[in-house]
């Protein structure tokens, strides 16, 4: 997981590059969740903001971020009139991780 902060940030990517770089950060989120149990999301972590906040908290918060950004990006591109539907902002049950047609 240390290699992600070697990883340039805040630049252009290609849709190759994109693809990657998500497909590597879906793996180490999955390896993350891997070792993390279920007393462990009750645990208190010092933030930049708190003193400290539970880790189902912290989750949670990064969560609901994400998917604002995720509904922000959606409607950039609709209005940008990309052909986007309700299929690419939702993973439905058994198709996450599988392109859009």
């Amino acid at each position: 997981m240390l290699d992600l902060r070697s990883l340039p940030v805040n630049h252009f990517w290609t849709p190759q590059e994109a693809r990657i770089r998500v497909s590597l950060y879906e793996e180490n989120i999955e390896n993350g969740f891997e070792l993390c149990s279920d007393d462990d999301l009750s645990c208190i972590l010092p933030t930049v903001f708190t003193n400290g906040e539970s880790l189902a908290t912290l989750l949670l918060g990064n969560l609901e971020h994400l998917i604002n950004h995720k509904y922000q990006l959606f409607m950039y591109l609709k209005l940008l009139g990309v052909p986007v539907v309700t299929k690419d902002l939702y993973a439905w049950r058994g198709d996450a991780g599988q392109a859009a047609d």
